[in-house]
């Protein structure tokens, strides 16, 4: 009696017991045609199908896209390297255009000169342990020697210290054993240009009169005795003066028109030829730079109203101190 207690399962399971043979005589009969009962299988399929070929193409496209970034990479690291090497010769480019134009700054100079002039480069600086010194590649077997001046195409860098067979040591006049005769230009006022340390950059001119006018930006020139530097040359711009009370000469702080570390070719001064550079050079110099160099060929000439002032004869009662030409002391 139990058999014949349906539930809902049990008249699930009786109709699809009932229903098999007849989809099955169905899709006998008619095997090209579609039926409800193998939609859902189909469907099933489809998306797997389609779930299958949408992973594949993306795993296809991801390895596709990291084979590419790895060609980019290389071609990066190629014109990365090329851009490098074109660098490099930009750079090689610039270096040799720079000094076309100081090598040409430098023969303009000397065809413009009546000295006897011999070129050199600086190849090492502060060798001598007691001064202040660079050295160039030319000594002794060339000709140089002791107490020659150097020179630079805008000023005065210092003469010949210790010459060697090959190479030289140069002592610059910002060392304190140094001493160049030197003119205030636009006054015409006599004094000797000192270097104030053994490893500096500063100047001072000695036994200038507390009458005399020197100002402040005057350009102090070389005076030209003894025919070793040629007169009139640049050496130093005077930075500030102060006349103490009990002194009878001006305190004078110079500044060299030439900056000797920033130096890479010089002339030796074999014969002055008495050249005076007194009209090629201003009154007052063109800027307050150090380092930068002008070729005397390219500074401009003092006009009629511009010209030095003439200064009257001194008594013998008012005399400046004799200068002295340039020495090397030990």
């Amino acid at each position: 009696m139990n058999f014949f207690n349906f539930d809902l399962k049990k008249l699930v399971m009786i109709g699809i017991v009932l229903a098999l043979p007849l989809v099955s005589i169905n899709m006998q009969q008619n095997p090209q045609g579609s039926n409800w009962l193998s939609k859902p299988f189909t469907l099933l399929s489809s998306a797997i199908s389609e779930t299958f070929f949408s992973f594949s193409h993306g795993v296809k496209d991801t390895t596709a896209m990291y084979i590419n970034l790895i060609d980019i990479k290389k071609n990066s690291a190629a014109l990365q390297s090329q851009n490098n090497e074109l660098q490099a010769r930009l750079g090689k480019m610039d270096e040799l255009s720079l000094e076309n134009e100081r090598l040409r700054g430098l023969l303009s100079f000397k065809e413009q000169t009546k000295m006897s002039l011999m070129a050199a480069q600086i190849i090492g600086r502060d060798l001598v342990i007691d001064h202040s010194t660079v050295t160039i590649n030319k000594g002794s077997s060339d000709g140089l020697k002791a107490g020659q001046a150097v020179i630079t195409t805008g000023g005065v860098l210092g003469y010949i210290f210790k010459p060697e067979p090959f190479t030289s040591h140069v002592m610059l006049i910002t060392d304190r054993y140094a001493v160049v005769d030197g003119i205030v230009q636009r006054t015409r006022a006599h004094g000797i240009v000192e270097g104030k340390s053994q490893h500096g950059s500063s100047l001072s001119l000695k036994y200038v009169e507390r009458t005399e006018d020197v100002k402040e930006g005057d350009l102090v020139v070389t005076g030209g005795l003894d025919n070793i530097f040629p007169k009139g040359f640049p050496v130093a711009v005077v930075e500030s003066v102060e006349k103490k009370t009990f002194s009878v000469s001006l305190k004078v702080d110079l500044r060299p028109v030439v900056d000797p570390y920033s130096v890479e070719e010089v002339f030796i001064v074999a014969q002055a030829a008495n050249e005076d550079f007194g009209e090629k050079y201003a009154l007052t110099p063109p800027a307050t730079e150090t380092a930068v160099e002008t070729p005397p060929a390219a500074a401009a000439t003092p006009s009629a109203a511009a010209k030095p002032a003439t200064k009257p004869s001194p008594s013998p009662s008012s005399s400046p101190r004799p200068t002295a030409a340039p020495e090397v002391r030990p």
